[in-house]
């Protein structure tokens, strides 16, 4: 348990350090404003980092992100060591995000289901129900009389 709070800590650190990084401290015009650093995991043994990152813009623009995250790999990893004060600094893998390509493939599809709905509401504006406006069967007075004789 212990373990897995000390990787927590280590994740937050290296997400920290490394977003600064980026805004800050490297110069590479592919790593521009565009890139955010969403999530960081760091194995058990502290060996591993995964950096997961969002790039802001078109394919050509995650493509040349992901150039620049790899040249500047070295860089990132040397800050994270001297922030980090650890042992061993755990290597670094960046991995672009799926989460927003999920999200609006989510909204897409809820954007499709109120559309559908909609035309649901105008098809059934001006219907009527098939039966009688009250389904349920009520027992007739008649039959309550007799039943109680």
């Amino acid at each position: 348990m212990a373990d897995n709070a000390r990787a927590k800590r280590l994740a937050d650190l290296i997400r920290e350090v490394v977003a600064q990084k980026l805004q800050r401290g490297i110069k590479d015009p592919r790593l521009g404003s565009h890139v955010t650093i969403t999530d960081t995991r760091v194995t058990g043994d502290l060996r591993e980092a995964t950096v997961f990152y969002t790039v802001y813009g078109d394919d050509e623009d995650r493509a040349a992100a992901a150039a620049g995250l790899e040249s500047a790999k070295g860089v990132l990893r040397s800050a994270v060591g001297a922030a980090a004060g650890v042992k061993f600094t755990p290597t670094l893998a960046f991995v672009a995000d799926a989460l927003p390509d999920n999200a609006k493939t989510i909204e897409d599809l809820l954007n499709r289901a109120r559309q559908s709905d909609e035309k649901v509401r105008e098809v059934s504006a001006g219907a009527a129900y098939a039966g009688d406006a009250d389904p349920y069967k009520k027992p007739d007075e008649d039959d309550e009389d007799d039943a109680t004789e």
